[in-house]
């Protein structure tokens, strides 16, 4: 369960509002009981046309299932967390094929940097000199329009505006699109993994979609539980777009595998997980460069190889 991949069919979704740290609660219990393969999760704060980064504040929770689910047990285990406003929220049955006509008239370009995410149907407006990334709308839920994702992008523009990482490492790929982000701009082949085989597959196609069919070395396996990614000091960036949760497991093997001077991008995070992940990744040996917030959602920028730089005290 993640932010960059839907299963591949929707039979059901449930909607529900609550706040920041309700949503929170709820990304974090269902990431650890459903199998991402058949359920996905989306949280997001309200706009009402001020930002205001409050736990309480209005946010949006919808829970995908691949089929209908036991709607009482998915109750039962909701109301700890949100109360008794869960038994009056409908299960909401959807039809295949309104869901690929919906996913097609949402998703609109999204740039980041240079780079254009787009479905087939924009493909005229690509530009010139944009790195162009394709996504095939059916698959492409929170593919650089989440805010999680775009996040990334932009902090992945920002990195490349400093250096070309030579190894790199996206930790659950979902779609590929960070991945191949990378791989277009640098020309490296970048090592992507993913839990999930169908994540994998479609991340593979999608490289063939994009004309960069050998961009990316993929595995299937839960983390960096992989020949191709357990590599001691050996990855100078790490992309790592997941939930809080899995972030917190994944630091020591993140910290190993990062080279001396590696940058690791992290997201997936509500703005009340900042300060925990900041402390995990600070235990190995990094330190927190720059965060963005966007819709809601953290990306953090953390560097190894020292602290980090102490404001001057004036004269």
């Amino acid at each position: 369960m993640r932010e960059g991949l839907l299963p591949a069919t929707v039979a059901t979704v449930l909607e529900l509002s609550t706040s920041g740290d309700k949503a929170r609660a709820l990304t974090e219990l269902l990431g650890e009981v459903f199998d991402p393969t058949e359920t996905a999760i989306s949280a997001f704060e309200i706009e009402d046309g001020v930002t205001t980064l409050s736990l309480n504040a209005p946010w949006k929770v919808e829970i995908y299932f691949a089929t209908h689910p036991d709607e009482a047990a998915v109750r039962d285990m909701l109301r700890p967390i949100v109360g008794a406003v869960v038994d009056s929220t409908p299960f909401t049955s959807v039809n295949q094929k309104d869901w690929v006509a919906a996913s097609l008239e949402g998703l609109q370009p999204v740039r980041a940097g240079r780079v254009l995410v787009h479905g087939a149907h924009d493909r005229e407006t690509v530009r010139v000199n944009d790195v162009a990334i394709e996504i095939e709308a059916a698959l492409a839920f929170g593919t650089g329009h989440h805010g999680t994702t775009a996040g990334c992008l932009l902090a992945l523009d920002a990195e490349l505006k400093q250096r070309r990482p030579q190894f790199a490492l996206d930790v659950g790929t979902g779609t590929g699109i960070l991945a191949l982000a990378l791989a277009k701009q640098t020309r490296q082949r970048v090592v992507a993994g993913d839990i999930d085989l169908t994540a994998v597959e479609v991340a593979a196609h999608n490289a063939r979609v994009n004309h960069a069919p050998r961009a990316l070395d993929l595995y299937v396996a839960p983390g960096l539980r992989h020949a191709k990614a357990d590599r001691p000091g050996h990855f100078d960036l790490v992309f790592a777009n997941i939930l809080a949760g899995p972030l917190r497991r994944l630091a020591p093997a993140i910290a190993r595998v990062l080279a001396p001077d590696g940058t690791v991008i992290l997201s997936g995070l509500l703005a009340m997980d900042v300060a925990g992940i900041v402390s995990t990744y600070r235990h190995q040996g990094l330190y927190l460069a720059r965060r963005t917030l966007r819709e809601g959602w953290a990306t953090l920028v953390m560097k190894k190889g020292g602290a980090a730089p102490r404001p001057r005290r004036p004269y």
